[in-house]
């Protein structure tokens, strides 16, 4: 699989900085003039992209009240899933102009699709990347079809089964698209962070020669700041404006002060991660002059030896090695030294006869 591709005008890769994606959902609480508050507030927030969900509840479910359909647990227990679905997805007619006024802010905005058709208007739309939600990473024809459309692919793997993942990335490879990335993600609303797992992501990482991110549904930003130390090139929130005007992804998202806070930690960590080989750096180079060295410590007389009081390892880094420090006892200066001149070799006699 590719190691960096484009979505939009944002690279991402190794090299980038972690792509900062605001997931709006159902926050929107089929209000239009919100949908547009929160494309803003994601910007605001130092969001790279807003992702929309391209669905209708007949493309997820159908209207059944048995036991089948209904949501047992969690956020949305008793509903049954048309139901929920009603309540959360985005009118379709809303999504060109949400895209439109996300690139005019700067940013990315791209969808989630659920059906043959969702993908087919995504495509019209031309949005930038198809994300497949973990609970459709088993749907082939979906899955090629999206492939198809040879953009990058964004597979959240929150349910998935290795099988799963491997047929999903080998349907993307007989389509000629490997610009794909994987997301540990946990389909617990919220995420008990003890499931997190976050120890994944390298192996993620490794088993499948890909990119990695993070679709997260913890409370708070402690998890994907920890995340972007693992080297994840993603990272999705759900964003509203505020928890307490309620919505079926209301009690787990981000609200905008929180998700910038996020933004700006992660972006501290992405400074501080810096290079994986061990080298000093140009600041640390000059810093290491205040390291120990050998210092002529009391006044001496040509052909005087060198003794323990009269050379010692101290501070700073200016004279020769410490490792030499046994080899110049004994020895004798070759000319006056005054005391708190670093040693060097010229001040060493090169022949030192007994006496």
């Amino acid at each position: 699989m590719n190691k960096e591709f484009q979505i939009g005008k944002h690279h991402i890769g190794e090299g980038s900085p972690c792509f900062l994606v605001a997931e709006m959902s159902g926050n929107h609480l089929k209000d239009y003039g919100r949908a547009v508050e929160i494309v803003h507030a994601a910007k605001e927030a130092g969001a790279d992209a807003v992702k929309l969900q391209t669905y209708t509840a007949d493309s997820l479910s159908i209207d059944c009240d048995n036991e089948y359909f209904r949501i047992h647990g969690g956020l949305w227990d008793g509903m049954t899933e048309y139901r929920l679905y009603e309540e959360a997805s985005t009118p379709w007619e809303w999504q060109p102009k949400l895209k439109e006024l996300a690139e005019s802010l700067g940013m990315e905005c791209f969808s989630s699709p659920f059906d043959a058709r969702s993908v087919d208007f995504m495509r019209e739309c031309g949005m930038p990347a198809y994300k497949v939600a973990s609970y459709e990473i088993n749907d082939i024809p979906l899955i090629r079809r999206i492939a198809a459309q040879h953009k990058p692919v964004i597979f959240a793997t929150g349910v998935a089964r290795t099988e799963d993942i491997e047929r999903a990335l080998q349907v993307c490879r007989e389509e000629g698209n490997e610009d794909v990335m994987l997301l540990k993600c946990v389909s617990a609303y919220p995420t008990p962070y003890e499931e997190c797992n976050l120890a994944m992501i390298p192996t993620l990482a490794r088993t499948y020669d890909c990119l990695v991110g993070l679709s997260d549904h913890t409370m708070g930003s402690t998890v994907p700041v920890g995340a972007a130390a693992l080297g994840i090139r993603m990272v999705e929130k759900h964003l509203t404006l505020r928890r307490a005007d309620g919505g079926p992804d209301g009690a787990f998202s981000m609200e905008p002060e929180e998700f910038k806070e996020m933004a700006e930690q992660i972006r501290i960590i992405e400074k501080a991660m810096g290079q994986s080989a061990y080298a000093l750096t140009e600041k640390q180079e000059q810093e290491r002059l205040g390291s120990r060295s050998l210092f002529v410590v009391q006044d001496m007389k040509a052909g005087e030896r060198f003794t323990p009081d009269n050379v010692r390892s101290i501070r700073p880094g200016y004279g020769l090695h410490t490792m030499y420090y046994d080899e110049v006892l004994g020895q004798r200066a070759a000319a006056d030294i005054k005391r708190g001149t670093p040693l060097a070799w010229h001040m060493i006699c090169a022949c030192n006869e007994p006496g």
